[in-house]
């Protein structure tokens, strides 16, 4: 008996998978050929366009696991916190496509953006808010339990408090990893003067990469690290 693959669901397109997807939207958002005024448009807006959705997604997941924190469920949290961590290193591997954008090719087709920078994306800001309500809803959960950050130096894979500690890290880690390719990318691509050169828009993105969300976690781990060292340097040693 022959299918019937007539779409069923309202909305623009010829098919149920375009009107659930909403590709013809989606795929109008592009320059068209006849407003480029270089075809690297289409590869600098399709990696930037598909930056914005993976960040709203990983704002989403944050969001959530911090909802799922405030309940008392930090087993909940923390796959939700992994997800969006995923979802941050697929955005920081697509950057490599700007390995086939010469500067001089990001110059000429530059004008096309005005005064635009990534600074003023849009995912970034609400994934910077979401995060710090992740890490003020987590210290409010060690509060409430009597948990003391010290007791969080040693990974516990048995305790789900432990391992949303990690899963903070990690996720920590790998948005500094994606704002460190992104400086680089400034620098090679952008033709940005280094960090520290006077009017230079990679100073801003310098400043990003040491920035941490959760310090008081870091602190911690660096604590350890400097009590191990000074056991193990010869002046303390009998």
């Amino acid at each position: 008996m022959k299918r019937d693959h007539a779409p069923v669901l309202p909305g623009d397109g010829a098919t149920d998978y375009a009107r659930y997807m909403r590709t013809d939207a989606l795929l109008d958002l592009q320059r068209r050929p006849a407003e480029m005024i270089h075809r690297d448009e289409l590869l600098f807006q399709v990696v930037h366009q598909s930056t914005e959705l993976w960040l709203k997604l990983a704002t989403a997941e944050v969001t959530e696991a911090a909802a799922r924190l405030t309940a008392g469920e930090p087993a909940a949290a923390e796959p939700l916190l992994a997800r969006a961590t995923l979802g941050i290193r697929l955005v920081t591997d697509q950057l490599e496509m700007f390995r086939y954008l010469s500067p001089v090719d990001f110059q000429a087709m530059q004008p096309a953006m005005g005064n635009g920078s990534g600074a003023e994306s849009p995912g970034w800001r609400r994934l910077q808010v979401a995060s710090r309500q992740l890490g003020r809803v987590f210290a409010d959960h060690l509060a409430r339990r009597g948990i003391e950050l010290t007791t969080l130096r040693r990974p516990d894979p048995t305790d789900p408090v432990h391992r949303l500690a990690e899963a903070m890290l990690e996720w920590d880690e790998r948005v500094s990893l994606w704002r460190s390719r992104h400086y680089q990318v400034a620098l090679r691509v952008g033709g940005h003067g280094p960090a520290g050169t006077p009017g230079s828009a990679a100073t801003m993105l310098a400043k990003l990469i040491d920035h941490r969300f959760y310090p008081e976690l870091w602190q911690t781990r660096r604590t350890d690290a400097e009590k191990l060292s000074e056991a193990n340097s010869p002046a303390t040693r009998p």
